[in-house]
C-alpha cells in the first residue's frame, strides 16, 4: 500500500501541472521531485499532509484563475493524489514519563480543483515510535467532521461489509490516513490531529522524533511571504527530578522550569515550512536504579472507581559490565512465508546479534518450519570461532520453506535452558505465522515457569507482519517475564529485531517483586508477571487498587552479580499528569491478550470500556467519522421541536449527522489460512476474479488474438472521445451487415447446389 500511495502522489504532482497560476513570474507551480530522489516510497508523507483525491482529471484547475484548458477524457484509476497547499501549521507536545501526546493544527487549501467542482480529500498523518491515533477534527464551511470510537456491536458488524479502505486506515505501520468526502474547490480545511507515541530511550536519554518535514510543493503558490511556525513542548518527568536538555533540531526557548517539569517554545517567521523533523532529547541523570510510584483517584465518569497507581522504575546510569550473563537460544521461523528479503534480513539481524555476545555467554539456534533443526545439541560458548561457525550454519540452513510448528522448538529451547545457572536464560522467538495450538503452548510455558528464587527462562517474542497472532506472542512474554516487540513493515525487521536483542542482552535487575500488593484490596496489576529491568529503557507497571498505600514501598530484585537488591520508592500524587492516558495503551494490549487466552467476554467488554474512556483504539472498538451538516441542522431545527416527543433520543442526537465507518484498525488475532498458504507478510489480498461474462468474452477473444481481450477493449473504449466512438460504431454496423450479406449468399449458393 505504501508503494501505491507514493505512485498516486507522483501522478498527482504530474497532474498538477495543469494548474494555471497567472502571468506573474513570482508565482510558480510546485517543484517536481528530482528524478534521482525518486524511489518506491520517496513521496510518502514526512509530516501531516492533505491530498486532493482525483478521479476525474478534468476538474483539476485553479479555483481562482480558470485556465480553460482542453477537456481531459478518461479517469484516474487508481485516483491520483495532489498535495494541497498548507497555509498554517503548529504543534503542541506533552511528554509524560515515556509517552508523548502530540496535537497538530493546520490549515490546508484545495487549490487544485475548479471552484464549481468538489473532490474527496485525504489526510495522511505519519507518527513516531509505537504511534497511536487519538482523534481528528476537521472544520470546513457549513460542515464539520470528527472521529469517534464506538463499540463493535451487532449493528456495527452489519455495516462492516460496506466499509472501504478508501475511507481511512494505515498505509504502513506508522502512517494513518483519513478521507474527507466532497470538499469544494478553493475551500480551506482547518484540521486538528491528536496522537500518542513512545519516547525512545537511548543511552540514558529520552528522545522525541516528530515527523515534521514538508516538501516545497506544499508551500502556497505566490510571492514568498513569511509564515509563522510554532512548536510547544512540555516535559513532565519524575516528581522532583532534574531535567537536562540534550539536543534540539529547532531553536527552542525555555519558558518554564520546575523540579520534574520544563516547558519550551519554538516560534519563528519562516519563508518555507520546516525541512527537518522535530527532534528533542533530554536526560534525567542518576547513577543508580530509582523510580517513583504515582497515585491518581478515579474521576466521576470512570467505569472503574478504584484508584490508579503507576510504578516507574529507571535503570539509571548502569555500566555495561554490570549486566547479567546470558544463556540464549534463538528460535527462528524459516517457513515458506519467510522467503526473499524477509529471511535475508532475519539472517543479517541474527548474525549481528551473535557478534554482540560476550565470550562468557552461551547460545544455541533452532530453525523451525514443520520440523526443527538445531545448531548444536548442547549450549555453546560465544567464542569467536563458534560464532563464525554459527553464521556459516545459518547461511546453509536458513532456507525458507514448509509450514509452521512453534510448540516443539519452543519446548525444546525451554528444556535446554532449565538447568541454566548464574545467568538469565532467554528464548528469543521470531515468527511471522499463527499456530492452531497457541493456547496449549501458553499452558505449557506456564507449567515450566516455577515460582521461587531461581531465574526461569524468559521468552522474548518478535512478531513479523499481520498474519501472526501478536496477542499470543505478547502473552508468552508476559507469562515468562520477557518482552515483546513487532515489525509490521518488512523494512523494519532487522533494526527492530536488533533493538529487542539489545534489551534482552542488557538486563540489570531480575525477579522483581513489590511487597505492597499483598496489603491492597481488589488490586489489579499490568503486567501480572513483572518483567526484568534493562539498561535499555525504563520499566512501567500500572493498575487499580482499593485500600491505602504506605508512605514508601520496597522494590526487591536480583542484580547481575546475583546479590539481592532493594530500594525504597516514595509515593507521589500525580500532578498535571494523566495517568490513565499514559498507561491506557499498554493496559489495553495486555488485557486483550488475557481476553484472547481465556476467551473471556467480560474482559473484552472491559477493554472496550477502557478504549472508549481513554481514546485508544482496541480490537473491540471501531473508529468512525461523524459528519455534522450545520446547514441541515438549522433547517431541521423547527421540525425537531415539533416531533421531539415522538422521536427516540438517539434520533434526536443524529439530526444533520452522518456516520462513516472506517475499516478495522486493529492488528487482529492472526491468520491461520495465510500461515497455511505461506503467504508472505505484506501481501495484499488477491484481487477478486472478474465476472463470468468477462471470462467468456476473454476466452472468445483469445481464440481470435493471443494478445487482446475484451477487458482490454473495455479499457480502451473508456478512453475514446465521442467522434471516434461514433465512427467505430458505424464501422461495426457495416461489418455486421457485410457478414449478414455473406451468410445469405452462402445459403443461396448451397440451395442452388441442392
Amino acid at each position: 500500500m505504501a508503494e501505491d500511495f507514493s505512485r498516486a502522489v507522483d501522478d498527482g504532482i504530474k497532474l498538477s501541472k495543469r494548474i494555471y497560476f497567472g502571468k506573474d513570474r513570482a508565482v510558480a507551480p510546485p517543484n517536481p521531485v528530482v528524478p534521482m530522489a525518486k524511489s518506491a516510497r520517496a513521496l510518502l508523507p514526512s509530516g501531516p499532509m492533505v491530498y486532493a483525491v482525483i478521479q476525474d482529471p478534468g476538474i483539476v484547475d485553479n479555483p481562482d484563475i480558470p485556465s480553460y484548458q482542453p477537456h481531459v477524457h478518461g479517469r484516474c484509476d487508481p485516483p491520483a493524489l495532489i498535495p494541497l497547499q498548507m497555509n498554517a501549521i503548529a504543534a503542541e507536545v506533552d511528554c509524560h514519563l515515556d509517552t508523548a501526546f502530540i496535537t497538530v493544527t493546520g490549515v490546508w487549501r484545495v487549490h487544485c480543483i475548479m471552484g464549481s467542482r468538489s473532490c474527496d480529500c485525504r489526510l495522511a498523518v505519519p507518527m513516531g515510535s509505537r504511534g497511536s491515533i487519538l482523534g481528528v477534527e476537521i472544520e470546513v464551511p457549513r460542515k464539520s467532521y470528527s472521529t469517534q470510537l464506538v463499540v463493535m456491536d451487532d449493528d456495527t458488524k452489519k455495516n462492516e461489509s460496506g466499509t472501504s479502505l478508501q475511507n481511512g486506515g494505515f498505509v504502513n505501520s506508522n502512517i494513518f490516513t483519513l478521507t474527507i468526502p466532497k470538499i469544494d474547490g478553493g475551500t480551506n480545511l482547518s484540521i486538528k490531529i491528536s496522537w500518542s507515541q513512545k519516547l525512545v530511550y537511548t543511552e540514558g536519554e529520552y528522545c522525541l522524533d516528530l515527523p515534521y518535514t514538508f516538501p516545497d510543493f506544499v508551500n502556497p503558490a505566490g510571492k514568498r511571504l513569511s509564515k509563522k511556525e510554532k512548536i510547544q513542548v512540555n516535559v513532565n518527568a519524575l516528581p522532583g527530578s532534574e531535567i537536562l536538555c540534550r539536543t534540539m533540531s529547532h531553536q527552542l526557548k525555555a519558558m518554564k522550569r520546575h523540579a520534574g517539569s520544563m516547558g519550551f517554545l519554538y516560534d519563528a517567521e519562516v519563508l518555507s515550512w520546516s525541512k527537518t523533523d522535530f527532534r528533542f532529547s533530554y536526560a534525567v541523570p542518576t547513577n543508580y536504579i530509582n523510580g517513583a510510584i504515582l497515585l491518581e483517584g478515579a474521576s466521576m465518569h470512570d467505569f472503574d472507581q478504584r484508584q490508579m497507581f503507576y510504578i516507574y522504575l529507571s535503570p539509571g546510569d548502569i555500566k555495561r559490565d554490570k549486566v547479567f550473563r546470558k544463556d540464549i537460544i534463538f528460535v527462528i521461523d524459516i517457513s515458506g512465508s519467510m522467503q526473499g528479503k524477509l529471511i535475508e534480513d532475519t539472517k543479517s539481524a541474527l548474525s549481528a546479534a551473535l557478534s554482540k555476545l560476550n565470550p562468557d555467554d552461551s547460545f544455541n539456534i533452532i530453525a523451525f518450519n514443520a520440523e526443527s533443526r538445531l545448531f548444536s545439541k548442547t549450549m555453546e560458548l560465544a567464542s569467536k570461532d563458534t560464532v563464525e561457525r554459527a553464521i556459516e550454519w545459518i547461511n546453509v540452513n536458513f532456507v525458507a520453506g514448509g509450514g509452521t510448528n512453534i510448540s516443539h522448538p519452543l519446548n525444546t529451547a525451554i528444556e535446554m535452558l532449565s538447568s541454566a545457572q548464574s545467568s538469565v536464560p532467554i528464548v528469543f522467538l521470531v515468527t511471522d505465522g499463527t499456530a492452531e495450538d497457541e493456547r496449549q503452548i501458553c499452558s505449557m510455558v506456564k507449567n515450566h515457569m516455577a515460582d521461587g528464587e531461581s531465574i526461569c527462562p524468559r521468552i522474548y517474542t518478535f512478531g513479523i507482519g499481520s498474519f501472526c497472532n501478536h496477542y499470543f506472542l505478547r502473552m508468552l512474554a508476559v507469562i515468562s517475564r520477557g518482552h515483546y516487540d513487532a515489525a509490521f513493515d518488512v523494512d523494519l525487521v532487522e533494526p527492530q529485531m536488533l533493538a529487542l536483542f539489545d534489551k534482552a542482552s542488557s538486563l540489570v535487575l531480575a525477579n522483581i517483586t513489590i511487597d505492597i500488593f499483598d496489603d491492597l484490596d481488589e488490586f489489579e496489576v499490568h503486567p501480572s508477571h513483572i518483567p526484568d529491568l534493562s539498561s535499555g529503557g525504563p520499566l512501567t507497571i500500572s493498575g487499580r487498587y482499593k485500600g491505602s498505600f504506605p508512605e514508601t514501598v520496597k522494590v526487591k530484585g536480583i542484580l547481575a552479580d546475583l546479590s539481592n537488591f532493594a530500594v525504597d520508592m516514595k509515593i507521589e500524587t500525580a500532578k498535571d499528569m494523566p495517568l490513565q492516558r499514559v498507561s491506557a495503551r499498554d493496559q489495553i494490549e495486555i488485557l486483550t491478550a488475557q481476553a484472547w487466552l481465556s476467551e473471556n467476554k467480560q474482559i473484552e467488554q472491559k477493554v472496550a470500556k477502557l478504549s472508549l474512556q481513554a481514546g485508544f483504539m482496541s480490537e473491540y472498538t471501531r473508529m468512525v467519522i461523524l459528519e455534522n451538516d450545520h446547514l441541515k441542522k438549522v433547517k431541521e431545527s423547527g421540525k425537531k421541536e415539533a416531533s421531539k416527543k415522538s422521536q427516540p433520543q438517539y434520533e434526536e442526537n443524529v439530526q444533520g449527522q452522518r456516520m462513516i465507518l472506517l475499516p478495522h484498525l486493529g492488528v487482529g488475532f492472526g491468520n491461520l489460512k495465510a500461515t497455511a498458504e505461506n503467504t508472505p507478510p505484506g501481501d495484499v489480498s488477491k484481487v477478486p476474479e472478474v465476472a463470468e461474462i468477462f471470462k467468456a468474452a476473454s476466452n472468445c477473444c483469445s481464440r481470435m488474438c493471443s494478445y487482446c481481450c475484451c477487458m482490454c477493449c473495455i479499457d480502451c473504449c473508456s478512453r475514446m472521445n465521442n467522434q471516434f466512438a461514433t465512427a467505430l460504431t458505424q464501422l461495426c454496423i457495416g461489418l455486421g451487415c457485410f457478414g449478414c450479406l455473406t451468410c445469405c449468399s452462402e445459403i443461396c449458393c448451397s440451395g442452388n447446389d441442392g
